[in-house]
């Protein structure tokens, strides 16, 4: 009876993986296909939405920690988070923003960026892309700064196929080879996570550790499946199948918090989800998660997101700049 309940708590937490998966996209925000001779250097500020980019050539890239690694000919790097970072020639080259260098728009959303001096020619294929979930979900918050191409080609034998399908239409400049470039792009960045998520955190003890678990991981699907649901203690115990004492120890112990801290943090990720992007009423909102008030609903918002609920009514997440603001800003 034990062994079988524990099965089924597993079959539950992987179905919860894979429809997440499932779920998981990004949305093509905008794209810029950069030509640049040697020397130049281009930094890129922090944004909310992740950065995605293809080298065609060689170039050298410094991460959100300080640290730069040379990228070759065909690799590939996303910055799920979207943290500060840049692109250069050689690691001594001095860095510019993207609106010092000449800009033109080729159709919606894509753009073509020139510059440098007179030395090798590089061209990256570089996107702004914005997921369909909160940037403060869990499984976007453990994944590294950035997530490089060859670590995980052995694991998803399609990827050296769209990169080389993508080094051919940055080399052929076909009409329509933006928008080809953009899907390729959105693809290929879906099975970097993918392929994280499956191998390379397979020994993590995160968040998706926590979801794997035989017993932990049920509770945890249920809360982010029906954030709205009136969870008690006693009902998130009864569904592991355990006393009140032992499953709060034990998801503690699991999880790293409470099961009431994160299943606050779960309800407001989703809350700031309504009011950014569906642009619901604090009121409404504060009434499907189950609050009595609206005031006592602000309050929760702040202690976990850090800014009250209408900092996000009815705009768009702060702080997300795209490759597109960027243009407008150096041409005003």
């Amino acid at each position: 009876m034990l062994d079988r309940s524990s099965k089924n708590s597993s079959v539950v937490s992987e179905d919860f993986l894979t429809e997440l998966l499932r779920g998981l996209r990004l949305d093509g925000v905008d794209y810029v296909r950069c030509e640049l001779a040697g020397p130049w250097g281009i930094s890129f500020p922090v944004q909310e939405t992740a950065r995605f980019h293809f080298i065609c050539g060689n170039c050298w890239l410094r991460g959100p920690g300080g640290d730069w690694i040379e990228l070759k000919r065909g690799d590939a790097v996303l910055l799920p988070r979207g943290g500060e970072h840049a692109l250069a020639s050689s690691p001594d080259e001095k860095l510019s923003s993207l609106e010092t260098y000449s800009l033109q728009q080729v159709c919606d959303c894509v753009y073509n960026v020139c510059g440098g001096g007179r030395g090798e020619m590089t061209i990256l294929f570089c996107g702004s892309l914005k997921f369909n979930m909160d940037a403060m979900h869990p499984l976007l918050r453990m994944m590294p700064d950035v997530m490089r191409i060859d670590a995980l080609t052995a694991s998803e034998p399609a990827i050296p196929h769209l990169l080389d399908a993508m080094a051919r239409e940055v080399g052929a400049s076909r009409v329509g080879s933006g928008g080809v470039l953009a899907r390729l792009a959105d693809v290929l960045a879906a099975l970097i996570i993918r392929s994280w998520v499956e191998h390379g955190c397979g020994n993590t003890s995160g968040w998706v550790a926590a979801v794997r678990h035989p017993s932990i991981g049920r509770v945890i699907a249920a809360m982010h499946l029906d954030p709205e649901k009136n969870w008690t203690v006693d009902s998130l115990a009864k569904l592991m199948g355990a006393s009140r004492s032992g499953f709060a120890q034990q998801f503690a112990a699991v999880v790293g918090e409470t099961p009431a801290r994160y299943l606050t943090q779960v309800r407001m990720h989703q809350a700031r989800q309504w009011l950014a992007r569906d642009r619901m009423r604090i009121s409404v909102v504060a009434r499907r998660l189950g609050y009595d008030s609206e005031a006592s609903f602000s309050r929760a918002f702040k202690r976990v997101i850090g800014a009250p609920p209408s900092h996000y009514r009815g705009a768009e997440t702060p702080g997300a700049q795209t490759f597109g603001d960027e243009v407008l800003e150096h041409r005003r």
